[in-house]
């Protein structure tokens, strides 16, 4: 059974979500305090972690900022924040998705669904034993198994998903993705996520491995198109 971890502090919100998951077999944990949920979820094994933004105690994006290198599950934001530099700051700290208060239990449960089965086969798919183990694209290198990256043998750390989108575009260099194709790939929710998300990470990416991020050498702008890793 698949563990699912709330963080949230209104109890009347926090217990619709726990009813509609556990209706669809998840196992549900609560917490309504910042620093009681970074806790449990350090020390817990759980495959979802959906999180509020606004906490007491501790801050939805201060537990993101703990969790980033630690964690490596889905995290769903959920927030009355509608704000976009509010999306835009949850998904830049390493949120997988945002969706805004209210909003239908169905659709909650359709998108922790989605993150939890495409997290399962992106990780089997690297997971797979490779002929090679490392890619290497001019000073880029990428180990697969190990899951670092390297920039002229400099390590760079790179979040769960930057590094998978990085990963994915690294082995099939020079070839246009749009948005849309890269969001399927790696997030697997076609029109239920967002895919700006897929801007968002190409610009943290490119904060990482680009010596120039406006001029960019490895991960280029297609106009009207898309990406493309650049060989």
């Amino acid at each position: 059974m698949r563990k699912i971890l709330i963080i949230e502090d209104d109890l009347s919100i926090a217990e619709l979500q726990k009813d509609y998951l556990e209706l669809n077999n998840f196992e549900v944990s609560i917490c309504k305090d910042g620093v009681d949920g970074l806790n449990v979820l350090k020390n817990g094994d759980f495959d979802l972690l959906i999180l509020d933004l606004m906490l007491p105690g501790l801050d939805g994006y201060s537990i993101l900022r703990s969790i980033e290198q630690e964690k490596d599950i889905p995290v769903l934001l959920v927030s009355a924040k509608k704000e976009e530099i509010d999306k835009i700051k949850g998904l830049t700290l390493g949120a997988d998705d945002y969706i805004t208060k209210p909003f239908n239990p169905s659709e909650l449960v359709a998108r922790v669904k989605s993150h939890i089965t495409n997290y399962e086969r992106i990780k089997n798919k690297f997971n797979k034993p490779e002929k090679s183990n490392r890619i290497v694209i001019r000073g880029l290198e990428l180990d697969k198994d190990s899951r670092q990256v390297f920039i002229n043998g400099n390590e760079v750390t790179l979040a769960q998903k930057e590094f998978d989108l990085l990963l994915y575009m690294a082995e099939n260099p020079n070839k246009v993705f749009s948005r849309e194709d890269l969001f399927e790939a790696i997030w697997g929710l076609d029109s239920l996520g967002d895919n700006a998300t897929v801007t968002v990470h190409v610009r943290r990416i490119r904060e990482k491995i680009e010596s120039s991020p406006s001029d960019p050498q490895y991960i280029e702008t297609v106009w009207g198109a898309g990406y493309r890793l650049r060989v």
